[in-house]
């Protein structure tokens, strides 16, 4: 016969309801939340014929994984949309297990999906280093604070490069004792914080080396590799969506919507689903701006009628129903700027362990001026060249659709482009500490 199992999961209990096929509650139970203890009651009350719900929350999945040998399926149900739970008038752990069970009886309980060990470990690692980013910049206020608050301007430089870091040393000796010990306690918990970055961040290149998945996505604008990494932690397994606006929609990039007879009101995005992916492409569409390319187009066009930050969150959604056609087809962006591409794409080869690959003239060669102006350049190779070297797929002929918005656009020059190889200048950084006497002498 049939059972339906509701778990109200907390950090140290467990409170457990057991209802047969006709509804009615056939046992009570709290655990306390210890593998020892959820094994002992998984083999002791649970039936291989049971089927489980379970709310998502913190310590969710560990519990999951412990329960799934011991039952035919386990359901982890959205909190935000159990809406008989929290709408409930009485609410308590054995009435909420209760709903739970009974929900699941009756096929009514919205699920999540439940990711596989590599994206469930990706998660963690991308989730990890994000908030090792936020503990580094709360240290760094902390010693901008204290520098404000005696009147000491940040100099020239970044603070906390290798520069920044050397006059914060000389800076300490004009300091009260009370200040100078707390700046160097933040200096030293700042380097052991950006020392885990950095370790969690070679982790990441590792892992993501032989991934197909993330070569294609790098290849779009605005997106490196942490970016790349933090959107497959967040979608998962893509097939799972039937297009890109459900993608973009799971991770609270489409604007909500209440609709009542004739009246239709649009408002503010979503924020569903995971915020620090939505945070990261909120970040890549920044960089889209002044491309050349049809995102270029499409961020500049929404930037003219509705201003920059509402282009902003449109590129960011714009970004996720790309990639989501790049990891469907299996193929790379067709309109990359080639260097910025080819240099993503050689950052994670070398960062992997992967080989380098030769570049500039051949053995026994020299190189000669391409410019009329003798100004030195670099070769650029075309972009269908740079992802036959990074083994990525060849780019099939545009549909006549993309041919019409090429034309429309302006963007048939640019597109062609693309495929030839380009001669750059190369831009010499001006010598910064050359600046100031320039401009006494000139004054003198």
């Amino acid at each position: 016969m049939a059972r339906w199992v509701g778990l109200d999961l907390h950090k140290r209990v467990l409170e457990v309801c057991i209802v047969n096929d006709a509804g009615a509650v056939e046992s009570r139970h709290r655990v306390t939340v210890t593998r020892e203890q959820l094994k002992t009651f998984a083999q002791e009350r649970l039936h291989s014929d049971d089927r489980v719900a379970v709310e998502a929350t913190t310590n969710t999945w560990p519990v999951v994984e412990l329960l799934r040998p011991f039952v035919a399926e386990i359901v982890v149900s959205n909190p935000m949309r159990t809406a008989a739970i929290a709408e409930a008038k009485v609410k308590t752990d054995k009435v909420d297990a209760a709903t739970l069970a009974q929900l699941l009886r009756a096929q009514y309980l919205p699920g999540v999906w439940q990711p596989d060990a590599a994206t469930a470990q990706l998660r963690q690692l991308t989730g990890r280093r994000s908030a090792l980013v936020g503990d580094a910049t709360a240290i760094k206020n902390r010693i901008h604070s204290i520098l404000h608050q005696r009147l000491i301007p940040n100099p020239s430089c970044k603070l906390f490069s290798q520069q920044g870091k050397e006059w914060l040393q000389t800076i300490l000796l004009e300091l009260e004792p009370d200040d100078r010990a707390a700046i160097q306690r933040d200096l030293h918990l700042l380097d052991e914080v950006e020392a885990g970055v950095a370790e969690l961040e070679q982790r990441i290149f590792t892992s993501g080396g032989a991934d197909r998945r993330l070569k294609l996505l790098i290849t779009l604008p605005g997106v490196d590799v942490l970016c790349a990494q933090t959107l497959l932690a967040a979608l998962g397994d893509v097939s799972r969506f039937p297009d890109g606006d459900h993608a973009a929609s799971y991770l609270g990039l489409v604007p909500s919507t209440k609709q009542s007879a004739a009246h239709i009101y649009h408002g503010p995005i979503t924020k569903a689903g995971r915020g620090h992916a939505r945070w990261m492409l909120v970040e890549a569409a920044q960089h889209v701006a002044s491309h050349p390319g049809p995102l270029g187009v499409f961020f500049r066009r929404i930037a003219s009628k509705k201003g920059r930050n509402v282009a902003v969150v449109a590129t960011a959604r714009k970004l996720v129903v790309l990639a989501f056609e790049l990891l469907r087809r299996q193929e790379p962006y067709r309109y990359a700027l080639p260097r910025p591409t080819a240099k993503k794409l050689s950052r994670l080869r070398m960062r992997s362990g992967g080989p380098r690959l030769a570049t500039g003239c051949a053995k026994g060669t020299y190189a000669t001026a391409k410019l009329a102006n003798g100004e030195p350049c670099r070769t650029v190779k075309a972009l269908p060249t740079i992802y036959a070297d990074e083994h990525l797929p060849s780019l099939p002929p545009p549909p006549h659709g993309e041919l019409r918005f090429q034309r429309h656009a302006k963007l048939t020059a640019f597109v062609a482009g693309l495929a030839e190889p380009q001669v750059q200048p190369i831009r010499r950084r001006a010598d910064k500490s050359a600046t100031p006497m320039r401009a006494d002498k000139a004054k003198a």
